[in-house]
């Protein structure tokens, strides 16, 4: 479905303009559903993500405790084509040395089955360590070829400029931020954080692009989500975000009959983000690689931005 890649920030690594993010992974076995029942979802799941020209997944050492990393590196042993790999340290406050990180990164590298990944992120930018210390860490393992590019996650507008500026003492370059970001969380944009990362050629990486399946359409106001969703995602706050729903309705129908959820994520990828939307199942995936191949025009971002202020104010 896409032949276009676009470049990890200043690394020579292509990623696909999208990617899945594996979170549910980590948290897709419930009880009432059989591990081979599991199982084959994940594996059609990846299977239509791949076929579809995807090439960038996602996971992290937190994610079901590493469940998420035992399942994609399961994934990858079933198949041939290169793809691009990343993964995620938590800075725990009682991981106090840079030893700790390489000794997390080589369980991770276990649990998918690899000698290195592509993109190896810091999850949380939480003390007591510095960021300036967990910098000089992936220098570390960069040098020994245990990762190819490093990247961070939910840094500020000012961590992200100490991490770009740490890792350059050592010419590294810092690829990526993954934050959240999505029609209904702008914060990326209102704090600076995206015009700089544009300046330093660092990627944004956009999880949560549908706000937990709200920016998918099937919630109203009379169809909340059920389980802790139902607390943020009440009557009231549908009510308030219906205009937006209602826009990208309407702009999806004026695209070949577009979903919400191909709309939306279509708009993040038009603000040059990278979206990593999660998929439990087949169908979830269809919708998902459906954003792909075509593209809202500048018309359709700017009413898009205009409602989603309005909403989100």
């Amino acid at each position: 479905m896409t032949n276009k890649f676009i470049q990890l920030g200043k690394t020579e690594i292509n990623i696909s303009p999208i990617g899945l993010g594996l979170l549910q992974w980590g948290d897709i076995k419930l009880p009432d559903q059989p591990d081979a029942s599991v199982d084959k979802n994940i594996r059609e799941t990846f299977t239509v993500t791949l076929d579809a020209g995807i090439n960038f997944f996602d996971t992290a050492e937190m994610y079901g405790n590493g469940r998420s990393e035992i399942y994609l590196g399961k994934c990858l042993k079933e198949i041939s084509k290169d793809v691009v790999v990343a993964t995620k340290f938590m800075p725990f406050p009682w991981r106090l040395t840079k030893g700790e990180l390489r000794s997390a990164l080589l369980r991770s590298l276990k649990r998918i089955g690899l000698t290195h990944v592509d993109l190896y992120q810091m999850h949380w930018p939480f003390p007591p360590i510095g960021i300036k210390s967990w910098m000089d860490a992936m220098s570390d393992v960069i040098a020994d070829g245990l990762i190819h590019a490093v990247g961070v996650s939910n840094y500020s507008p000012t961590q992200t400029k100490i991490a770009f500026e740490a890792l350059a003492r050592h010419h590294i370059p810092l690829a990526s931020n993954q934050v959240k970001y999505s029609l209904l969380d702008r914060h990326p944009e209102r704090s600076g954080l995206v015009e700089l990362c544009k300046k330093l050629d660092i990627t944004i990486i956009a999880y949560s692009p549908l706000e937990k399946g709200i920016l998918t359409g099937k919630y109203t106001p009379d169809n909340i989500p059920s389980g802790f969703r139902s607390w943020r995602y009440n009557k009231t706050y549908l009510i308030k975000i219906e205009p937006l729903l209602n826009t990208l309705r309407e702009i999806g129908e004026a695209h070949a009959n577009m979903t919400p959820t191909k709309v939306a994520l279509n708009w993040l990828m038009c603000k040059g983000a990278v979206p990593i939307p999660g998929a439990r199942n087949m169908i979830q995936a269809q919708e998902n690689t459906g954003s792909l191949g075509w593209q809202l025009s500048g018309e359709d971002v700017s009413k898009l931005d205009k409602i989603s202020n309005e909403v989100t104010q």
